[in-house]
């Protein structure tokens, strides 16, 4: 599917862009996982990492995202709106504990189960 097929999609991440010089962006289309037709475009996932969150709750991050994409949710062109926020710090802290988790399932990869983890021994 091509960007001119996700009109509603592209809209709202130019939106957020604009809005927020987003250090991360994304948009996702989750309409696919409701009861509409094929190709909707009428619930969405967005993931906002910004500098301009910084000083604010994470309640007054979703009511400034709500704000900038009023048009989209109260006037049917949308039906559903999820909202992940982030400052910038917070969205380095996430990345470097994955970064810690991959590293770690990889020095566990191996072809033998590993061991169960120790009962406390001597009866216990």
């Amino acid at each position: 599917m091509s960007a001119a097929d996700r009109p509603v999609e592209n809209e709202i991440r130019q939106k957020l862009i604009k809005e927020y010089n987003p250090i991360h962006v994304e948009v996702i289309n989750e309409s696919h996982m409701h009861n509409v037709p094929k190709n909707s475009e009428s619930h969405f996932k967005v993931l906002v990492v910004s500098d301009v969150f910084t000083p604010l709750s994470l309640i007054e991050q979703h009511k400034h995202i709500n704000n900038t994409l009023a048009d989209y949710i109260g006037t049917g062109k949308i039906h559903a709106l999820s909202i992940v926020s982030r400052t910038p710090v917070q969205w380095d802290r996430i990345q470097k504990k994955k970064e810690l988790e991959q590293q770690q399932q990889q020095s566990n990869s191996s072809l033998v189960d590993p061991s169960p983890s120790c009962k406390g021994g001597f009866g216990k």
